[in-house]
């Protein structure tokens, strides 16, 4: 992935980040949640460079927590010195989350604040902070719920900036997460009614491994019962298409406890399961 400068939304992205800055040198301390993606490592990184010891990142563990994602966020944390710190989240004991609705986000975020909170309390940090971003607005996003009703700042978002912005700064900055390909909780593969257990969830990270291990870059497995729908980026999408490599995914699958294979034509896009939701809401 290539990020040029006239990328970044108007150009402005330095801008930008002064404004962050500033918004971030007016607060006496800060806890930030970090899933290890782009946004909350920058955020976790530009809290660092003006708070220093005053800035805790701090990362949930579940079983929706993928191990790739924890190997590439300790990386991170080594790479940028930041301080850092794992918790417990348990949001698999609540039946509204592992119901799986449309707004399972909505709980998977309220028990991740709960925790922050009561962090926060404890070493005495002003507030609890997480890396949404201004495109996110535009998305289905139940967690941004949670997130106003614990109060949890929105630095990213309140200076204006982009994924594109996030993107090109990052790089500025040399952080190896400038071009991670975009992530989410495995328990977003999952269609929406599904309830979710550790057992589903497991079967996902381990056909998504077998992806990572035969060269792909973007994309999902979207679990269908024992049914894999494979999501990956349009331009990979020759590559898995080749009989040979539909062969050895397709075989590698199967070993890993999948019934049945199939590659999505359209492509990985985003948030695809949302599809349903819309659908719901056209019926009635």
């Amino acid at each position: 992935m290539q990020i040029h400068k006239q990328e970044a939304d108007g150009a402005d992205f330095g801008a930008k980040e002064a404004a962050l800055f500033a918004r971030l040198g007016q607060l006496p301390s800060l806890l930030i949640a970090v899933s290890g993606g782009a946004d909350s490592a920058y955020l976790a990184w530009a809290a660092h460079q003006v708070l220093g010891q005053r800035a805790l990142s701090v990362t949930a563990i579940s079983p929706s927590f993928s191990g790739y994602d924890r190997e590439e966020l300790a990386k991170f944390v080594a790479h940028a010195r930041i301080q850092h710190e794992f918790v417990e989240t348990h949001e698999f004991l609540n039946p509204a989350y592992r119901a799986n609705a449309g707004d399972r986000c909505y709980y998977c975020k309220d028990e991740l604040f709960n925790v922050l909170d009561e962090l926060a309390r404890e070493r005495r940090f002003a507030a609890v902070a997480y890396g949404v971003n201004a495109d996110d607005t535009s998305d289905f996003r139940p967690g941004h719920r949670a997130a106003a009703e614990h109060q949890v700042l929105a630095p990213l978002l309140d200076a204006g900036m982009s994924k594109a912005d996030v993107r090109a700064l990052s790089q500025r900055a040399g952080l190896p997460t400038w071009d991670r390909p975009a992530s989410a909780c495995l328990s977003s593969r999952l269609p929406y009614g599904v309830e979710v257990t550790p057992e589903r969830l497991s079967l996902v990270e381990k056909g998504e491994a077998i992806l990572r291990e035969l060269g792909f870059r973007q994309f999902r497995v979207r679990l269908h019962d024992k049914l894999a729908r494979i999501e990956v980026a349009p331009e990979e999408l020759p590559q898995a298409m080749n009989l040979e490599m539909a062969a050895k995914i397709n075989a590698r699958f199967k070993e890993a406890g999948f019934l049945y294979v199939a590659l999505d034509l359209e492509g990985y896009r985003q948030g695809s399961l949302n599809a349903a939701l819309k659908g719901k809401a056209a019926e009635r």
